[in-house]
């Protein structure tokens, strides 16, 4: 909020320029795709169980690969300053767990790659427009599903997810199309780890499932939007 407030204290200091498709806002409907990058994270709860071999295991996310998100946007006009936006999306990428050995210092390396795919719903709270630039924020909620879920992995997550989302952005007015650059962080309200395990032929491997309590995810998604 402060630094929307502090952007629309500069654009309020400029002087007034011709508007670039001034009448785009009044309608009541708003298409227009997008295409960006994301990292995702999990966030574990290690509770410090031991084995019989006196292997304690801990789990940390230790780096962020980039993944790369498109989907298309759906957007009603409520208000002359709030819109409800639906924005069908995909995204690819993955997520490296590390489990270091609390005896030894060993470690072993997990790559889940993964292919989301989801439909947030959320509002759209802008400012007044000044120029050719609308700055806003947004918030709502985000129904995720993994397609890519793998078993005999030493740790297996379920597909399903709702995150909550929250971001900024600005309308930028070009002469024929507006875009939109928006970044926006969600957290996951479930917890994602599958405790059940049926499918390890190798009953060893649940050490790394019996030292978690839970998991969540967590993503950062910047985003580019052509409408």
């Amino acid at each position: 909020m402060i630094l929307l407030t502090a952007f629309c204290m500069m654009l309020s200091a400029q002087e007034r320029k011709v508007m670039n498709r001034p009448y785009i806002d009044q309608r009541t409907y708003h298409y227009g795709f997008f295409f960006g990058t994301h990292m995702q994270d999990l966030e574990f709860q290690n509770n410090g169980f031991t084995d019989e071999d006196g292997n304690q295991w801990f789990a940390d996310v230790p780096n962020y690969d980039p993944g790369f998100s498109v989907g298309i946007l759906g957007e009603l006009r409520l208000h002359d300053n709030i819109a409800l936006r639906a924005i069908p999306t995909m995204h690819f990428g993955q997520k490296v767990v590390r489990f270091q050995n609390a005896r030894d210092n060993s470690h072993e390396l997990l790559t889940n790659k993964s292919t989301y795919i989801s439909v947030p719903v959320d509002l759209k709270f802008s400012a007044e427009r000044f120029n050719n630039y609308r700055p806003y924020i947004m918030a709502g909620v985000n129904p995720m599903f993994d397609l890519t879920i793998k078993k005999q992995r030493n740790i297996k997550l379920k597909p399903f997810d709702v995150y909550l989302e929250a971001g900024i952005g600005c309308d930028f007015y070009l002469p024929f199309f507006k875009l939109i650059p928006e970044i926006k962080f969600c957290y996951g309200l479930m917890n994602v780890l599958d405790k059940k395990r049926t499918d390890l032929t190798d009953p060893t491997r649940l050490i790394y499932t019996n030292s978690l309590d839970n998991a969540h995810s967590k993503m950062i998604v910047l985003s580019l939007y052509f409408e």
